[in-house]
């Protein structure tokens, strides 16, 4: 203990006032007397301003009454003195402590008259020749050393005179007290990577001339290596995942023989899932593992959350930097923090310095809650001891100037506004690799050691219950089942169909069809009543899996983005309770699937991008790949999933730029990232897409409802199809079916019905599903001999004028210069005349272009693979059927015209034979038709596309189940699943409307807020909501809008996070308050909406208070 000195009379304190004196930019410096240490005052519980808190302070006293003159105007208050004031040197020399009422922590002012951060600063009496010694508080909420000491570091090492090297230097704040410490005849050098903290650290340094600024990347140490001579001491606060290897590296460049380090580790930006004492031993691991010797260890808690401060012995000749693949690789085999030590001190651990012992009874008592040890107190407990967070004036905070300095930064000193950083915090799987936990022994430890996946398997558990509750209670056909029921029973059956979706999903549900033990003779009409025999609740339940998979994926998304613990439970609360994924969930669908493997591309991309610190390892190569391979199930299962694979290729193409930009990047290595993207992110996709069709192609081998769509040659090799009976070659009097060679083409059709427009004629279109109006006749031209069935066989030939009859009507193909219908610049196509009856119009030449078996040019007709064009003889144009639609007086067929335009290359104006029919021809080789997978593979989807974009909205009818993409946000309507009738079960699909209209809010917030730069940039993903589905043309409806809507729940939780419960200005009871509030809010809208998916009993009108908006056609009107 220091030796007491009695305050002079002229310096006497009051009690109840503050010794401050005033300066002349108002910051409070307290007179006391000379020759003694300090440890904070307004950081560890003490009030400024005396009686006044931090007001005009005591005024100006006599010897008995009054102090100096108070703090700083209303500004920063000043600790209390008073006559038993006694100040004293700490046992780290160069550090000071006061003590008296209130106990600070100081470090003797390099610069008197100068604060670095606001802090205050104390002038002592009784220097050399009656001069004033100043000090400077030393905050440990704002210095990560300073609550080292206060925890009880044995030795700091840094003292006066050392050489000191410290990394993160941020702002020079801490940075400042190392300078007071090793005084004038010692030298900091001070590194900091961020320009707008190092233009901070230069002006700081500018008059402490012993400090040494240097921004540059500490991981780097060889850029700055000639501005530095060998240090005795290396303080780290980097917080950054790999801050070991930065000291490493840094150790073995500077640091002298036999000196130490001390390091601050923080928790959370290693991992912000494991327990942080195996955090903190895991980094101790990794220094012995390089030989260097941790000798203790301390938590900084209450002044800083999940910290750690360990000092560490260097020794030059046993450290030996090892490479980077191998320190990224390092799995230490024991988590438990053995020190190790040659003398006789027993190993020190964290429990060690749980319970700080001061000087002052007083001083410990102050900062305990009853029995509670410091290292165990509650966020908002500490606050309130510490007097963070209270009352105007209590506080940390003792001027707005300070409380705006203060905010600046975040907990590691670092400018939370500076855009520029050095390297992003490192979250979920982007962590370095962990030391595995010991072998558990007991359950508890078991339990202990995987308590991080115990809420999403909870979450799980909870899933299983709300996409399994009463899915079995509706025992009809509901909605699109009637739809993918039976594309799976096709599937059971063998039998080829055709769909506007690609067919993985509708694969899953044939297969659950057949576990379940279906035989796929339902026909699954809408509506109609499950037999005994379709057991529709096990394939339900089996397709509902794929949404109970959906709840632990959105957890760990959110955990992989870097979400607290409070956002991680909102998302999984949410995508657990939103009543639209619930109900979509529950049925026979494709939208449980879609939604899933949506959930797994996000999840996988972000396992993805937190590898990137180690480029081309096994785990960085299984995410890019599993990131692929989830892109192509998605777009396997729905085309719409295309949509959410843009959210992977924006990112893909940021990602790529930014590596362009790096000018580190060699050249080679810029082209293995672009090779890895390409074979991942491109072709693993496509191999996957294309793999769901052949394997489709493969199982549905028999002929079914759906060959027309498919072209000819495919259509021969499906068992059952009569083209095995097809002659080879064409002659006249056969009879044929002409198939549009066009992508999505179908075959030249024509019923009795005529055009209402034009020349009313009989209508022609392209059909494709197959009846008898399909069929024509080959007969010669009007002015030669009329067709005779015993004539000798004529075979059709290259450059013949033929005329085509209509085999129902027996009218003949015509064309004329009337306009068509639809395409303006084409000639109207229709039929005309009969068997006896017609002119010039009727007459079509025959031009082959070549043989798809042959591969050249021939001059006979064969069915099947001779690709030929019908010049039309009078007007020169071309029989052509592209993809315009006729209106509803055409069916919605496929237009046929007469193209003027004479294009060799245009496939709408190929045709070839597809059924022949002739008794006096003989069979041809079924060895002769083949079909390449590769042309049926592009012919499907050309022709899945052209049907999906027909499906355009009538003008002329009004769909009420229809929706379009701007009312989704806001749920402006909702779907009947089902009939709506009194007893029957009723579905109505429509999102949890908190959910909805939250996540929608959020993406307007977001625009206006800093929360969407960081969004976009640093969690990398982007809001895609309703956008891109304006660019279908196609009808819409809400269930389109269930896959973006996971990016406004990710957007909500990632904002709320942002703005609370990651925010350092509430305490742990506010964010509780909050959290509790949405997850209220959450639960109680899906208990008050759960009958919707769970299925209405009964008439509507019994089930009050539904209707949340007028739009919504929940009740009959």
């Amino acid at each position: 203990m220091g030796k007491e000195h009695p305050v002079g009379a002229a310096d006497l304190v009051d009690e109840e006032e503050e010794a401050i004196e005033d300066v002349e930019d108002s910051e409070a410096v307290i007179v006391v007397d000379e020759a003694v240490d300090v440890v904070v005052a307004e950081a560890c519980g003490v009030r400024g301003g005396g009686v006044a808190r931090g007001g005009r302070g005591g005024g100006r006293g006599a010897p008995g009454g009054r102090g100096a003159r108070g703090g700083g105007r209303g500004g920063r208050g000043g600790a209390r003195g008073g006559s038993n004031t006694v100040l004293e040197p700490h046992r780290h020399p160069g550090v000071f402590i006061a003590k008296g009422k209130d106990h600070m922590l100081v470090t003797k002012n390099l610069v008197p008259g100068e604060s670095v951060y606001g802090e205050k600063r104390i002038s002592i009496e009784g220097g050399v020749e009656g001069t004033k010694t100043e000090y400077r508080v030393w905050n440990p909420f704002r210095s990560k050393l300073a609550a080292g000491v206060l925890g009880g570091l044995d030795h700091i090492y840094i003292k006066p005179g050392a050489k000191v090297l410290y990394l993160g230097a941020a702002s020079g704040t801490s940075v400042s007290h190392v300078a007071d410490i090793v005084g004038p005849e010692g030298v900091v050098y001070a590194v900091e990577f961020s320009p707008r903290s190092g233009r901070d650290l230069i002006n700081m340094a500018k008059k402490r001339t012993n400090v040494i600024p240097i921004v540059e990347d500490a991981r780097l140490p060889n850029k700055y290596r000639m501005l530095l001579t060998t240090v005795d001491v290396i303080f780290a606060d980097v917080a950054q995942p790999d801050q070991a290897r930065i000291v490493i590296y840094n150790a073995q460049s500077f640091l002298k023989d036999q000196g130490h380090i001390l390091i601050s580790i923080k928790a959370s930006c290693i991992d912000s899932i494991a327990p942080p004492e195996t955090i903190f031993a895991a980094e101790v691991e990794k220094l012995k593992e390089n030989q260097f010797k941790p000798l203790e260890q301390v938590t900084l808690e209450p002044y800083e959350r999940d910290h750690a401060m360990v000092s560490v012995a260097f020794s030059s000749i046993a450290a030996a930097a090892p490479p980077l693949s191998k320190f990224l690789l390092m799995r230490p085999s024991d988590v438990a923090i053995d020190f190790g030590t040659d003398s006789d001190t027993p190993p020190r651990t964290s429990s060690d310095f749980e319970e700080i012992t001061y000087p002052s009874n007083r001083w410990a008592a102050s900062h305990r809650d009853e029995e509670l040890p410091l290292h165990y107190m509650s966020e908002d407990k500490a606050r309130r001891r510490t007097g963070k967070g209270g009352p105007e004036g209590a506080g940390i905070y003792d001027s707005p100037d300070e409380k705006e300095q203060f905010e600046g930064y975040d907990g590691d000193g670092k400018d939370v506004y500076n855009k520029i950083r050095p390297v992003k915090n490192r979250v979920g799987s982007g962590r370095l690799p962990q030391p595995p936990a010991p072998p558990a022994t007991t359950i508890r430890e078991f339990l202990l050691q995987n308590l991080e996946h115990v809420p999403p398997i909870v979450y799980t558990l909870l899933s299983c219950w709300t996409r399994f509750h009463k899915i079995g209670k509706s025992n009809v056909v509901v909605w699109d089942e009637a739809h993918f029921g039976k594309f799976g029973s096709h599937y059971l059956k063998r039998e080829f169909y055709f769909d506007v979706h690609p067919p993985l999903g509708k694969m899953l549900v044939g297969l659950a069809g057949a576990l379940s033990g279906y035989d796929g003779t339902f026909d699954f009409k809408s509506g109609s009543e499950y037999p005994e025999n379709v057991p529709y609740v096990a394939m339900r339940v089996m397709l509902a899996t794929f949404g109970v998979g959906m709840v632990p994926l959105g957890w760990y998304t959110a955990v992989e983005l870097g979400m607290s613990q409070w956002a991680c439970h909102l998302v999984a609360l949410m995508v657990l309770l939103d009543v639209g994924w619930l109900c979509i969930s529950r049925f026979i669908l494709l939208d449980s699937m879609l939604l899933f493997f949506t959930f797994l591309t996000v999840f996988c991309l972000t396992k993805f991008h937190n590898q990137q610190y180690q480029s081309f390892s096994i785990d960085w190569w299984l995410w890019l790949f599993m990131t692929g391979f989830s892109i192509g199930c998605v777009t396997s299962v729905k085309m719409v999933g295309l949509f959410v694979t843009a959210l992977v290729g924006i990112y893909t193409i940021e990602d790529l730029w930014d590596k362009f930009g790096d000018l580190k990047m060699s050249v080679h290595d810029q082209a293995k990232h672009w090779a890895a993207r390409i074979v991942c992110l491109i072709i693993v996709p496509v191999l996957v897409f294309m793999a769901s069709f052949k394997i489709h192609f493969m199982v549905l081998n028999h002929s079914g409802p759906g060959d027309a769509q498919m072209s000819s040659l495919f259509q021969a090799n499906l068992v059952g199809n009569d083209f095995s009976k097809n002659p080879l070659e064409v002659a006249y009097g056969s009879k044929i079916t002409l198939k549009n060679m066009g992508w999505g083409g179908g075959l030249l059709h024509s019923h009795v019905q005529t055009y209402p427009v034009g020349s009313n004629q009989q209508q022609i279109t392209c059909y494709h599903y197959k009846d008898e109006n399909n069929n024509w006749v080959v007969l010669p031209r009007w002015d030669q001999p009329e067709y005779n069935p015993n004539d000798e066989l004529k075979y059709m030939q290259h450059g013949d004028v033929i005329r085509l009859q209509h085999a129902p009507t027996s009218r003949n193909l015509h064309s004329h210069t009337v306009l068509a219908p639809v395409t303006k610049l084409n000639y109207e196509v229709s039929c005309y005349g009969n068997s006896s009856v017609g002119d010039v119009g009727d007459y079509w030449q025959v031009e082959v272009v070549d043989d798809i078996k042959r591969g050249t040019k021939v001059d006979r007709i064969h069915s099947l693979t001779t690709r030929l064009r019908f010049r039309h003889q009078q007007l020169g144009c071309y029989l052509r059927a592209a993809n315009a639609i006729l209106p509803q007086w055409g069916f919605k067929q496929v237009e046929v015209s007469c193209d003027k335009e004479n294009n060799p290359k245009d496939v709408h104006t190929y045709w070839n034979v597809e059924s022949h029919w002739n008794d006096r021809l003989p069979a041809a080789d079924v060895k002769f038709y083949r079909s390449p997978f590769l042309r049926d593979f592009w012919h499907l989807n050309v022709a899945m596309m052209t049907s999906n974009n027909a499906l355009i909205p009538d003008p002329d009818k009004e769909d009420i189940l229809a929706s379009k993409p701007f009312d989704w946000p806001f749920l402006h309507l909702g779907l009947r699943m089902c009939g709506w009738g009194d007893t029957q079960i009723k579905y109505y699909l429509l999102g949890t409307p908190v959910i909805a209209w939250g996540g929608s809010l959020s993406l307007i917030v977001g625009l206006l807020s800093l929360g969407v730069y960081l969004l976009r940039r640093q969690r990398k993903y982007v809001d895609m909501e309703p956008l891109p589905f304006l660019i279908m043309g196609r009808v819409t409806y809400v269930h389109h809008y269930l896959p973006t809507l996971y990016f406004s729940v990710l957007m909500l939780a990632h904002l709320l996070d942002h703005f609370v419960f990651s925010s350092r200005r509430y305490t742990l009871k506010t964010k509780q308050i909050a959290f509790s509030f949405c997850a209220s809010l959450i639960i109680g809208t899906f208990w008050w909406f759960k009958g919707m998916a769970f299925g209405i009993d009964g008439p509507i009108s019994e089930h009050k208070g539904l209707l949340w908006r007028k739009s919504w056609n929940i009740y009959n009107e």
